[in-house]
């Protein structure tokens, strides 16, 4: 049945960027164009699901210093979009009859206390940045200093709630580290291979690794996924860290960043958008993740880890993520079976922008034809 599905997913992606017609390619140009960087430090890949089949569109550098040119291969820091991966994982958990959205975190993780403020976080708030758990790591101005495991675990027993969770809306990443946490806890493996053993694997997301930090044999990012990663630049065109690098806040195995390709998000993408013969409780998990769970504003509601934009049709479902030296963005117009990822390797390119005007811009031509 693997093989089955395997076969079917890569004939789904082989569609080549040359067969893409003249108006597509001006349009993804011509606003990717404002984030591709004038003076060669970084560049962008474009992944682009379009009536059943997927578009890739390269520009820049990968690496200025070596005149490494950005292909469809190379490999990004996914920086925040790791969270819908984790998310997924949890809806799939959800739906098994795993564990529920509404169970206290510290029904997994034993060493918080359950009669602290702490104790009355969920799972579900956890995903939906609605804990009211923030650290200083989590905003500017960004600090200088993180936690071992021992320490973190400290200091969410000390932690006082401004309000009740459930209460408020707080973006934060430190809500997203206990929830691996917790999922590491429930089922006794580490992160990286519950990603890889319940979403890569299953979807062949080969070139997608989340090195774990420590000193095994998962500990680093493999030579020849070094070798395709680029290297990052601040938004002022400096280079920052070397290519593939971790780094976290958060001191114990498992809490760096994730690398993908735009082939391997391209995978990635198609499967949310209910394109690619997955397993049921895969399909399943991904549609759970994405329904609205909590409104932010008026035209933005949040799903878990997902973000969905607009009130009437056409919504966009997504997600950014934004690093110092990483950039990137995923979102998806789903009853348009419209999609894109966007990945960057500099500071501050909020491709979530250029992405919106691909989608709108495209699923408005689309109705102009039909």
């Amino acid at each position: 049945m693997r093989l089955v599905t395997m076969a079917s997913i890569m004939a789904l992606l082989a569609a080549p960027a040359a067969g893409a017609d003249g108006q597509v390619e001006r349009i993804v140009a011509r606003h990717v164009r404002s984030i591709v960087p004038a003076d060669g430090a970084g560049g962008v890949a474009v992944a682009l699901r379009i009536e059943g089949r997927t578009l890739f569109f390269n520009y820049g550098w990968a690496d200025r210093a070596d005149k490494r040119p950005i292909t469809t291969d190379t490999l990004f820091n996914l920086a925040s979009l790791r969270k819908v991966f984790e998310t997924t994982l949890l809806a799939q958990a959800v739906g098994n009859g795993e564990l529920r959205l509404d169970d206290p975190v510290t029904k997994y993780v034993a060493e918080l206390d359950p009669d602290g403020h702490i104790g009355r976080v969920t799972l579900g708030q956890l995903a939906t940045h609605t804990s009211g758990l923030l650290l200083p790591q989590d905003h500017p101005p960004w600090p200088d200093w993180g936690y071992t495991l021992p320490e973190f675990i400290h200091t969410l027993n000390v932690w006082k709630a401004d309000k009740a969770p459930g209460q408020q809306h707080l973006y934060t990443h430190a809500g997203y580290v206990l929830l691996q946490l917790a999922l590491e806890r429930r089922y006794g493996v580490p992160i990286d291979e519950l990603i890889e053993q319940r979403l890569l694997r299953p979807l062949g997301m080969t070139s997608t690794t989340l090195p774990r930090q420590d000193d095994s044999t998962r500990g680093r990012m493999s030579p020849e996924h070094k070798r395709r990663a680029v290297q990052g630049y601040s938004e002022r065109g400096e280079p920052l860290g070397e290519p593939g690098s971790q780094e976290s806040y958060y001191r114990w195995p498992g809490t760096g960043q994730m690398y993908s390709s735009a082939r391997d998000m391209a995978v990635f993408l198609a499967a949310n958008l209910g394109e690619l013969p997955v397993e049921r409780s895969l399909r399943e998990a991904m549609n759970l993740a994405h329904q609205s769970v909590w409104t932010i504003g008026p035209r933005n509601r949040q799903a878990l880890a997902w973000e969905v934009l607009g009130t009437d049709a056409p919504t966009i479902t997504e997600k950014y993520g934004g690093l110092h030296n990483a950039s990137a963005y995923i979102g998806m117009m789903l009853r348009h079976k419209l999609g894109i990822v966007i990945l960057g390797n500099r500071g501050k390119q909020y491709p979530n922008e250029v992405g919106r005007r691909i989608l709108l811009e495209l699923a408005a031509s689309r109705r102009l034809r039909a």
